[in-house]
């Protein structure tokens, strides 16, 4: 049975991780095509896979994340999203998600929140040391973000 006004994509395994992370600890959400399970397996620190894959969208997961917890403020960038390749600069290739996270993101901290954009095998380094890795069935390109908790304060 669902809780009141909690958004239906935070699926129980998805709130026990949340409700489970610490100050600093980092959320992976990752899109359709990320290597979630290598990923998280290959992790020195026992990173969780949690499969969302009925999510087929990256924002409003975010959105719904970021009604339970703040960012990190002690730190400059507590967000990562994962860079273009050279090709994809080459052609301008345009990110739409990014838009959609940018105003969600300072909506939710009301403040502009500065992104470090990480290039994509870096990203995935970055992703092992994460608490969870959550992968939705969005396909958005380049739909992969890493959030930093913050401490909540009561």
């Amino acid at each position: 049975m669902p809780l009141k006004g909690i958004p239906k994509v935070l699926t129980p395994d998805i709130l026990h991780a949340l409700s489970s992370m610490g100050h600093g600890d980092e959320i992976v959400l990752a899109d359709a095509h990320f290597p979630a399970s290598s990923v998280a397996k290959s992790s020195t620190c026992g990173t969780l896979e949690i499969r969302a894959d009925a999510c087929d969208s990256l924002p409003y997961l975010l959105e719904s994340i970021l009604k339970l917890f703040p960012l990190d403020e002690y730190v400059d960038e507590p967000v990562f999203l994962m860079d273009r390749v050279d090709s994809d600069k080459a052609i301008n290739l345009q990110v739409k998600v990014w838009k959609e996270f940018d105003q969600i993101l300072e909506l939710s901290q009301g403040k502009k929140v500065k992104a470090k954009y990480v290039e994509r095998f870096e990203f995935y380094e970055q992703a092992k040391k994460a608490y969870v890795i959550i992968q939705t069935g969005d396909t958005a390109q380049y739909g992969n973000i890493i959030l930093k908790k913050g401490l909540v304060m009561h």
